[in-house]
């Protein structure tokens, strides 16, 4: 292994919110961190209030639902760094209106949910990932949901079993497929020291959840980071939240 302060690492969704506090948290652990998003202006003023605080934070303009820019950005590291440690995906939306039935949400939130929640995930990893092959130990973190476990889904016990959340259809299928992908991705590097895991932050206080939530940001990054962070004795291929597996 070799110390935090050679990795580095790329947060997507990064300006604001959990992604932000996860750059945060992964810079005050000695990453450097591409603080990634898809407005420069916002990116640019995120990374400057970090920067300004002492913390190694450089500002990329990524738009994952934009390929050609997806794999420019991905030429750009490629030049200016020659690798990548730590792929964090975050970026992330949440377009349904609560207290719709499932079957009232229009198709094309289902797409454009879609196209940033998986699409963009898988777009961005497989265009990372030659850089994340040439790391000692390459880490790659698929930010999901509780919302994603299918088995939460359908316990009567669960707060997911409820009129407000399955009126949420189309984002709990895009987590549920990043949860997939996740495994699939896994087996794929399974003999390489890179790792991936799917985590579920915790219901967290976001613009997202408009403001609702149960934990505040700060603890809902925690787990990313700390999957983030794994030692070559880490698991790959697991859905957790604070150590503990989610089922799937």
């Amino acid at each position: 292994m070799f110390g935090n302060r050679s990795k580095l690492a790329l947060v997507t969704g990064a300006n604001r919110g959990i992604g932000f506090e996860i750059t945060r948290q992964l810079a005050e652990n000695g990453v450097r961190v591409l603080l990634s998003g898809r407005d420069r202006e916002a990116v640019g003023e995120a990374a400057k209030r970090l920067r300004d605080t002492g913390l190694a934070v450089e500002p990329l303009v990524l738009d994952v639902t934009d390929p050609d820019g997806v794999h420019a950005a991905a030429a750009a590291v490629e030049e200016e760094y020659g690798r990548l440690d730590i792929l964090v995906n975050n970026a992330g939306i949440r377009i349904e209106e609560y207290g719709r039935k499932p079957s009232e949400q229009p198709l094309r939130k289902w797409r454009e949910t879609f196209d940033t929640n998986l699409f963009g995930v898988v777009e961005v990893t497989t265009a990372f990932l030659p850089l994340l092959h040439r790391s000692a130990a390459g880490r790659i973190v698929n930010v999901s949901s509780l919302l994603g476990s299918l088995s939460t889904h359908s316990d009567p016990g669960s707060y997911a079993y409820s009129p407000m959340f399955k009126s949420l259809p189309a984002y709990s299928a895009s987590k549920s497929a990043v949860n997939s992908w996740t495994v699939h991705l896994a087996y794929e590097l399974r003999d390489t020291p890179i790792k991936v895991n799917a985590v579920h932050p915790g219901y967290t206080r976001t613009d997202m959840n408009d403001g609702a939530g149960d934990l505040e940001v700060a603890d809902g990054a925690r787990t990313s980071v700390t999957m983030a962070l794994l030692d070559g004795d880490g698991p790959s291929g697991g859905y957790v939240h604070r150590g503990e597996t989610v089922p799937w």
